[in-house]
């Protein structure tokens, strides 16, 4: 009776070590094809500063320049002055003596010499004419004064004297025209003479007849247009004095991100390099647009932003100048204690947005409303019954492989 317990006992111990391999064979194949926790990345729910900026890249320019020119014709000496050279108002930036006449050719040669002689003809004619009415003025005083001295003793009448009194007038005038006449000839003569004269000065005249234009401001050479000795004409450009301590930032945006900028809108302005950043503000918006070609080969619309920042930045130790380039971070919006997301996180569902966000291992998808975004972050409506709370974790580009209740793990 006892051999049969006996033998129970020994098929339990015969197939107790099966038993356990097939649970454990069983356990390892669920573990090994159960579904794996996918690992994503995560980024964190926040409170804080929400900026809505536009940034584009513009150039530095001088608010005030000025530009010296020539009043009249006349010859530029070679300038002394470089661009970058300190000027004081009143100090001698360019120096003007006046311009030599034209060359003459051969046939205009001959005719300025035969008009020299027309003309010194004329001169000659018009002196022995003087000569002439000399002699006449003279004979009618002789015979006025015989006139009188008859006419005193009563040798003639009255009317005789008359008459020899207005003809020595007569005389007088003619012999004054003729002394005019002798006079407007030389003078043409002389004109002739300086029409035939060589281009070059008689010695000492171009040291005396210097011309020099001052400085009106105190600043800095910007720019030659002429940069050695030349003839210039009324109105030339010579060269451009500003002030370098007194600039402004031109940024050109899309027209259509005009009407998103305010008047007074602060501005980061960024010089590269190691360089702080500048603090201005908009300052104008100049109301014309103008066509501009973008690095892909688009036309676009483009409009100036003028930026101001004061003066005591420009003059930070800062070595900076006309046409440096600039990259503007204009804010269009700013609010504080704003509830952030990553805007990686952002998901469409629909035509509302969805975060995923990792509970326990697992995502869960909830509902928010974007009131405003930017490259970086988005700003949420802290209200609702599906809001997102700070501090929690939301997945980063989820895609199209990430659902909600899946198991996930944060990747490091």
């Amino acid at each position: 009776m006892n051999a049969r317990p006996h033998s129970e006992n020994s098929a339990l111990r015969r197939w107790a070590p099966w038993t356990l391999a097939a649970v454990i064979v069983a356990g390892i194949a669920a573990w090994a094809f159960q579904p794996r926790p996918l690992p994503v990345e995560v980024g964190t729910v926040a409170t804080g500063r929400f900026e809505q900026v536009l940034e584009e890249d513009g150039q530095l320019r001088l608010k005030q320049r000025y530009v010296i020119a020539a009043p009249t014709q006349a010859e530029l000496l070679r300038p002394t002055l470089k661009v970058g050279d300190v000027v004081q108002a009143g100090d001698v930036v360019a120096t003007l003596a006046p311009a030599a006449p034209q060359m003459i050719d051969a046939r205009t040669r001959t005719v300025l010499q035969q008009r020299v002689g027309s003309a010194d003809a004329m001169r000659r004619a018009a002196a022995a004419q003087l000569l002439r009415l000399q002699t006449a003025q003279a004979q009618a005083a002789l015979e006025a004064e015989r006139a009188e001295q008859l006419a005193g003793n009563q040798f003639i009448a009255p009317a005789a004297r008359d008459q020899s009194a207005l003809a020595l007038r007569s005389a007088q005038q003619a012999l004054e025209a003729g002394r005019a006449e002798l006079r407007a000839a030389e003078f043409a003569l002389a004109e002739a003479r300086a029409a035939l004269a060589q281009a070059e000065p008689a010695s000492g005249s171009r040291a005396q007849g210097l011309w020099p234009l001052r400085s009106p401001v105190s600043g800095q050479v910007i720019k030659l247009h002429q940069d050695s000795a030349v003839t210039v004409q009324a109105g030339q450009a010579l060269l451009e004095i500003g002030d370098t301590q007194a600039l402004e930032a031109v940024i050109d945006v899309l027209s259509t991100d005009v009407p998103r900028i305010a008047l007074g809108a602060p501005v980061a302005l960024s010089l590269g390099g190691t360089l702080a950043p500048l603090s201005g503000r908009v300052a104008r918006i100049e109301p014309v647009a103008f066509t501009k070609v973008s690095a892909l080969g688009i036309e676009e619309q483009r409009v100036n932003v003028v930026v101001d920042a004061p003066a005591a930045d420009w003059a930070g130790g800062t070595a900076l100048g006309e046409g440096y380039r600039v990259d503007a971070r204009i804010t269009l919006s700013a609010h504080d204690d704003a509830l952030l997301v990553p805007t990686a996180a952002l998901v469409r569902n629909g035509t509302a947005w969805q975060v995923l966000v990792v509970e326990a291992g697992k995502t869960e998808a909830r509902t928010v409303e974007v009131l405003d975004r930017n490259a970086d972050l988005a700003r949420l409506d802290s209200g609702g019954a599906h809001h997102v709370n700070s501090g929690e974790q939301v997945v980063l580009y989820p895609g199209s492989t990430v659902k909600a209740g899946q198991r996930v793990s944060i990747r490091p």
